[in-house]
This record gives C-alpha cells, structure tokens and sequence, in this order.
C-alpha cells in the first residue's frame, strides 16, 4: 500500500473549484498544494467532474454566465494535466454505510461517499471542508486545505 504521501489527491468539488477558476478565494492554496506533491499526481471521479460543471455554469456561483457546454472546456482543459488521473471504481452505496453514522447532516451523504471513493481507489480526499475530517476512517484518507 502507498504511503499517503504518494496517494493521488482525489479532489473534491470545492477543490476542483479552486483549481479550475483562476479568481476562487481558494485557487493559489490548491495549485499550491498539488505542486508540492507533483509525483502522487491528483485525480476526480464522475461525481465531481459533474459538480464541477453544474456549478461552473451557475452564475450565482462563479460570477459570469456559461453553458455547461462551456464548463465542460474547461474541466477538459484540466483534465489533460499529465498528473490527472480518473478514478475509478465507484463503490457500491452498501460500502459505504459506516460512514453514515458519522454524519452530521444531509449535507455530508455525498462527501461520505467521495471519502469511500478515496479509499477504495487508495486516494486522499483534497477538501476545503474542515467538516470532513472526522468521517475519514484514516486521517491518511482525508487532507483539509486550511489556507
């Protein structure tokens, strides 16, 4: 098994966020970070490439009107990093049910399962959500961004 330090950094979607949009509050922090560990690479699965592009292309959110279409770019633009990689599988939603104790709301059900996703692909979970952190069964398995 690798060493946590050499585990990919499975982003979640805040962290893919802040990568991809050059004025996030938190984009220096997560390129900083993934430059700091450029060997174990960093990666995303289906769930968070698709909250990516749904909020991507929210106004509300990121401050300018695109089309999915348009998100959908630039995830692309990203993605061909030589350090990405894809991950999967997705465990199955019955893997995943010890971590549902742990939960503090409905808020976490989808963070609960990138943590699943982490593990089973031997990741890190790259977060900006200090919530996260106790739901890990490891710290190994779970990073929080503080900047």
């Amino acid at each position: 098994m690798a060493s946590s330090e050499n585990r990919p950094l499975l982003l979640d979607v805040n962290a893919l966020m802040a990568l991809g949009w050059p004025n996030h509050q938190f984009h220096r922090a997560v390129v900083g970070r993934l430059e700091r560990r450029p060997a174990a690479g960093w990666a995303t699965c289906v769930l968070t490439q698709l909250g990516f592009v749904r909020l991507s292309s929210n106004p509300a959110v990121v401050g300018v009107r695109r089309t999915p279409a348009q998100a959908l770019d630039v995830l692309a633009r990203l993605v061909r990093d030589r350090r990405h990689r894809y991950v999967e599988p997705l465990p199955p939603l019955r893997q995943v049910e010890t971590h549902f104790g742990h939960l503090l709301g409905h808020q976490q059900v989808t963070d609960a399962y990138l943590l699943a996703v982490a593990v089973t692909n031997n990741a890190t979970l790259l977060t900006l959500d200090r919530r996260l952190a106790p739901l890990a069964a490891t710290r190994a398995h779970v990073e929080v961004i503080m900047p």
